[in-house]
């Protein structure tokens, strides 16, 4: 690592650490209870429209992988499910931290 680069990754992190302070330093308040139920679903929606894509190019890829070579079907569509399952549980993990967390 040059001596520049260095000096600036030293003068930035410095920066965001002196910027952090005051955060650090506020009072507790009721700020931002009131967007809650909204960024909760807000999250699992961005989830659900991911996970959603992710499907679809999962199934895509196994129907043509099956009409490529039918004999390998079965060991495609489990494959596919399992990939499947994988995908869902972002949905599921983002449902649970929406509720847990908001």
């Amino acid at each position: 690592m040059t001596k520049k680069l260095f000096l600036k990754t030293l003068a930035t992190a410095s920066f965001l650490m002196a910027m952090s302070l005051p955060a650090l330093a506020a009072e507790g308040g009721s700020g931002g209870g009131t967007y809650k139920i909204a960024l909760g679903a807000l999250a699992v929606g961005i989830a659900a429209v991911g996970c959603g894509l992710g499907d679809g190019n999962a199934i895509a890829a196994a129907c043509e992988g099956t009409a490529r070579n039918p004999g390998a079907g079965q060991r495609i569509f489990t494959t596919m499910l399992i990939g499947m399952v994988l995908i869902e549980t972002l949905v599921l993990f983002t449902f649970l931290a929406a509720y847990l967390g908001f």
